[in-house]
């Protein structure tokens, strides 16, 4: 049986738009509104959120076989206020493990309490050339702040705005699709969202129909460790986590492959599972690599410290520079889409 043909301009659309809507962890609702409101129209799907906020859709068909599962997450890296500094500028707390050298001079939007937007950037505390001339201060929680584009010099000033501790700071994503790649801020993992939905559209108007029942688990805590703990049914026998290949020194993937990743820092995936994902890819041509990831934890893992008593992988595509200005290219994305619906047409 072929695969359904991947519409890329959908694609890329889908994912560019996913990339524009602000979503860090613990504040990441419009964009899971956004999955929800694209999945719901295709009526194959029966759609759900969980307490926690994750959203659930469930392709159900007739089948003998046990259901299997899919899990990416709309969270990314982000910042909270964690001060208001006596010149009404701001003092930052990271939302994951978002790299601080990678944000100076970066764009962002400090999201209030009461519903308002205020625009600001990310600087060093010494930026001015032509005073500090230049001073090798650590890009760090405590030199680091932001500069709001608001008439304020002062704390009361700026709490005057309605800004608060606590309140969410999103960094832009700098999208642009150029040549083949997309470029921004949060491929990781908005890029594996819209392999998702990308893939049901695709099976969805081509007829064909997964070969058991699936859900769809989109969630939204991951970046800090504990995403998909919750929300994956019991029936579940196999869960395929999709998230972002590591690309760099010392390793096997690249932007051009999806990949398989055998061990990461929570130890190794499951045997049995991987198998038959190799089997899957090399039966459909999906040009494939698999990789160790040295410092990485996926949405499955959390469900299996959970308790979660699945068969678990991980696929994704290469996503070059990794929570810093990350870039992917469409043969990555499209092998990625592809092993997605190879692995839930095959019984």
């Amino acid at each position: 049986m072929s695969l359904p043909k991947i519409d890329e301009t959908y694609f890329t659309n889908f994912l560019v738009d996913l990339l524009n809507i602000p979503s860090p962890t613990g504040f990441a609702s419009a964009a899971i509104d956004f999955v929800e409101k694209e999945l719901s129209k295709y009526k194959q799907l029966k759609l759900s959120r969980t307490r926690k906020g994750a959203l659930v859709a469930k392709w159900e068909v007739k089948s003998d076989l046990p259901p299997v599962a899919l899990t990416a997450h709309a969270d990314t890296l982000g910042a909270v206020v964690k001060e208001i500094k006596g010149n009404g500028r701001l003092r930052l707390s990271r939302i994951g493990g978002i790299q601080w050298p990678t944000v100076e001079t970066e764009g962002v939007w400090v999201f209030t309490s009461k519903g308002e937007k205020i625009r600001g950037s990310v600087l060093i505390d010494v930026a001015s050339g032509h005073i500090h001339s230049g001073a090798d201060l650590p890009r760090d929680d405590k030199h680091l702040e932001v500069r709001l584009d608001a008439l304020t010099t002062s704390e009361t000033e700026t709490r005057a705005l309605g800004i608060n501790i606590g309140d969410c700071v999103a960094f832009d994503t700098r999208t642009e699709v150029t040549n083949g790649f997309i470029r921004s801020r949060f491929l990781d993992d908005k890029a594996c969202v819209a392999n998702l939905v990308a893939a049901i559209k695709s099976m969805v108007e081509s007829g064909q129909s997964p070969a058991r029942s699936v859900y769809f688990h989109i969630s939204n805590y991951e970046e800090v460790g504990h995403g998909a703990a919750a929300g994956i049914p019991d029936e579940v026998a196999e869960l395929v986590t999709v998230d972002m290949a590591v690309v760099g020194p010392g390793q096997e993937s690249d932007e051009f492959h999806a990949t398989l990743c055998i061990k990461d820092s929570g130890g190794p995936y499951h045997e049995g599972l991987n198998k038959k994902m190799r089997g899957i890819a090399e039966k459909h041509g999906i040009p494939y690599k698999t990789d160790v990831y040295p410092f990485y934890g996926s949405d499955g893992e959390a469900f299996w410290r959970a308790g979660g008593d699945v068969a678990l992988a991980l696929i994704g595509p290469g996503i070059d520079a990794s929570h810093n200005y990350e870039r992917a290219h469409m043969d990555g994305l499209n092998a990625t889409t592809n092993w997605i619906m190879a692995y839930l047409l095959e019984r």
